[in-house]
């Protein structure tokens, strides 16, 4: 069973469950997550391959709905963050009894033509061995978008000299994590996907295949963000989960 940070909010409430994106940790949304209890129980996991969750061969979005699947209890709001959004999408539409409310943050039910590999490669060609701090691997994080290398140290345990992440299996897997799988089911539900204003993950043209599966959905831009909008613009980001789930 995943990883799962818990934060206690008021039990008459709906929970939250959030997932993050690819490379990330429940670490990285603590505040976000401790913000939002205040009004709800919180739950924050860490997606397979990642953090302290366990470790599989195999790195689909069907494997990763059924991970989410094992963690709710009852049914509650679900937000996920790009890869974690894609994982949300398909849990929606295959156990729809599980989820109220559904927020996809900066990514569509499609694939991308990008690929994932950079900070995969980066990662690879530290030598860990000579790291005594921080600051050595990120000067050996080269090649990589301002904030990345700071992003990414977050999975590093210093104190094994290894990452939390199964990079060999995140890079057997880039096909499936940069696609959408061919699922089928609907989920009528309330539905918000919130976008960065400078991102290019959400286009116009993907407007019908995200209504064709979830008709229900509203689409809102937090301006000045791109795709870690929840990183570069946290209290907008929470002020616009915060008033949709209300």
């Amino acid at each position: 069973m995943l990883n799962t940070v818990r934060y206690d909010g008021p039990s008459n409430a709906v929970p939250l469950l959030i997932a993050h994106g690819l490379f990330g940790s429940a670490r990285n949304w603590g505040v976000i997550a401790k913000r939002l209890s205040q009004t709800r129980p919180v739950m924050v996991v860490d997606m397979r391959n990642h953090g302290e969750s366990p470790w599989y061969d195999t790195h689909s979005y069907v494997d990763l709905a059924a991970d989410l699947v094992e963690v709710i209890d009852t049914p509650c709001d679900v937000l996920g963050h790009s890869m974690g959004g894609k994982a949300a999408m398909v849990l929606a539409l295959q156990a729809p009894a599980k989820v109220n409310r559904l927020v996809v943050a900066d990514i569509a039910p499609v694939t991308y033509s990008h690929t994932q590999m950079g900070p995969i490669s980066a990662m690879r060609a530290i030598d860990l061995t000579t790291v005594t701090s921080r600051a050595d691997a990120k000067a050996q994080l080269t090649g990589l978008e301002p904030g990345v290398p700071d992003f990414l140290l977050q999975s590093l345990d210093m104190k094994s000299k290894t990452w939390r992440l199964n990079l060999d299996v995140l890079a057997a897997e880039m096909d499936k994590i940069i696609g959408f799988p061919e699922v089928s089911g609907r989920f009528d539900g309330p539905t918000l996907f919130l976008s960065g204003g400078a991102s290019d993950y959400v286009q116009p043209e993907s407007r019908p295949a995200i209504k064709a599966q979830f008709p229900a959905a509203k689409f809102a831009k937090i301006p000045g963000a791109g795709h870690w909008l929840h990183a570069e613009k946290p209290r907008e980001f929470e002020a616009a989960v915060a008033a949709f789930l209300a």
